[in-house]
């Protein structure tokens, strides 16, 4: 396939590393010109249990430097630049193109829908992780980690069976759901229970989960947003809140930092709207108490405010 990620972070650069070892056409879109030049001139370095090793991939600044359309965009961009990503990206886009987004939160794939069509949307998400060591150096956590696709009406195509057969073969677990929406509402889960606490902590997964209280905030926060979505009659397949502060460590190592604590550390603003906040939005519309997560959102924002301008 010919594969463009749109946002190729660290986590768009880890799955986009596998997948081009996979023998499939990688392109990685990132604004960041000392990004795109350690890729274009020594190649993506994966660093899994402590090995690095070298991928050829190809990359831009910009979709337009591609020649002709794709077969498939991942969008991994923060939540806040997704309509600008995906509206400089139409000219790679052809009648059969399939735009997915993996990105973390709730509500991007009606911003894609609203640019390039419904029709060509899937949606997904991934519990795998990458974390930038330098310009073109990852260390990538996708071993064992689940990533989910479905097509918004929940039926069962061969355009998502065809991706999910593609990113097995690379190593990416992927199954295609009949739920998106409840597995979109599962990946919130695990990004309420770390995102916002490792930001405020600023610890590595490793010292997150040597702390009990941390522990015991973070299931406080994932009860309200399954309350939440039990109010909202999304079907989870989560049972407790627990087990979401476990899966989000679940095969990581212990110097992996959560997307919002990096974002922090390059003094971005996160995407805390978009999972926390989106947790308090839908418990204000469905009437339930999330005080929590009001509290994470409030801190975080806290934080934002006094990153350097």
């Amino acid at each position: 396939m010919k594969i463009c990620i749109v946002g190729a972070g660290a986590l768009g650069c880890a799955i986009g590393g596998v997948l081009a070892e996979a023998g499939h056409a990688v392109w990685l879109i990132n604004r960041g010109q000392a990004q795109v030049d350690a890729l274009r001139h020594h190649g993506l370095t994966l660093r899994e249990n402590g090995v690095d090793r070298q991928v050829a991939v190809h990359a831009a600044t910009r979709s337009a430097e591609i020649d002709g359309t794709v077969d498939l965009v991942i969008v991994l961009v923060k939540s806040f630049h997704t309509f600008e990503a995906i509206d400089s990206a139409r000219c790679i886009v052809g009648p059969d193109t399939v735009v997915l987004s993996l990105q973390n939160g709730l509500g991007h794939e009606d911003v894609l829908a609203e640019v390039v069509g419904r029709q060509h949307v899937l949606a997904g998400k991934t519990y795998a992780g990458g974390v930038m060591l330098a310009p073109g150096h990852v260390l990538v956590g996708t071993q064992g980690k689940e990533t989910l696709i479905g097509e918004l009406d929940g039926q069962v195509s061969d355009r998502a069976t065809a991706i999910a057969a593609a990113f097995n073969q690379a190593g990416l677990i992927t199954t295609v759901s009949n739920n998106i929406l409840g597995t979109m509402w599962d990946k919130l889960l695990v990004n309420v229970a770390t995102g916002a606490l490792s930001g405020i902590t600023r610890l590595t997964y490793g010292d997150l989960y040597a702390v009990p209280e941390v522990e015991a905030y973070a299931v406080a926060a994932v009860a309200e947003a399954m309350a939440v979505a039990k109010a909202a009659g999304i079907q989870l397949t989560s049972t407790e809140p627990r087990q979401a502060w476990v899966k989000a460590a679940d095969g990581l190592p212990a110097a992996f930092k959560a997307s919002m604590l990096q974002s922090l550390e390059k003094g971005s603003v996160t995407e805390i709207d978009f999972v926390n906040g989106a947790v308090v939005r839908w418990g204000v519309k469905y009437g339930v108490p999330t005080p929590v997560n009001q509290a994470l959102v409030a801190c975080i924002k806290g934080i934002e405010r006094g990153l350097p301008r």
